[in-house]
């Protein structure tokens, strides 16, 4: 029997975030990996976006600083609207939740490689 389509697919503007912070039925099995071992699940999420391996190993202080870091940098990358304020306070409340957010969000949007160019002055 044929399903019926009431509705077009919805698209998410580019300039958004294509999930919301709390959608962890997006992803189940990477919710469940950050959830049992976010320090883990950290790493592997920095390293698919090209930073250090070990860089969120660095986390300290009130504001997870490698969380709002990572956050903000997600947020320039695919050119989502946001702002520091916001960052902060998502990495400040629900830091696991961002870990998985930026996650998807690499995973659908796809990681771009990271070109460094060395120009010299003649």
């Amino acid at each position: 029997m044929a399903k019926i389509v009431d509705r077009q697919p919805q698209s998410v503007p580019l300039n958004q975030w294509s999930s919301g912070i709390c959608d962890f039925c997006e992803n189940v099995p990477e919710c469940c990996f950050s959830f049992w071992c976010l320090p883990c699940f950290a790493c592997h999420t920095a390293k698919k976006h090209g930073e250090c391996l070990c860089l969120p190993l660095l986390e300290f202080g009130f504001v997870p600083p490698v969380t709002l870091a990572m956050r903000t940098s997600v947020r320039e990358r695919y050119h989502i609207e946001g702002s520091i304020c916001n960052d902060c306070v998502y990495s400040f409340f629900c830091c696991p939740c961002v870990w998985c957010q930026m996650s998807r969000e690499m995973n659908i949007r796809g990681t771009e490689p990271v070109t460094f160019v060395n120009r010299r002055a003649k």
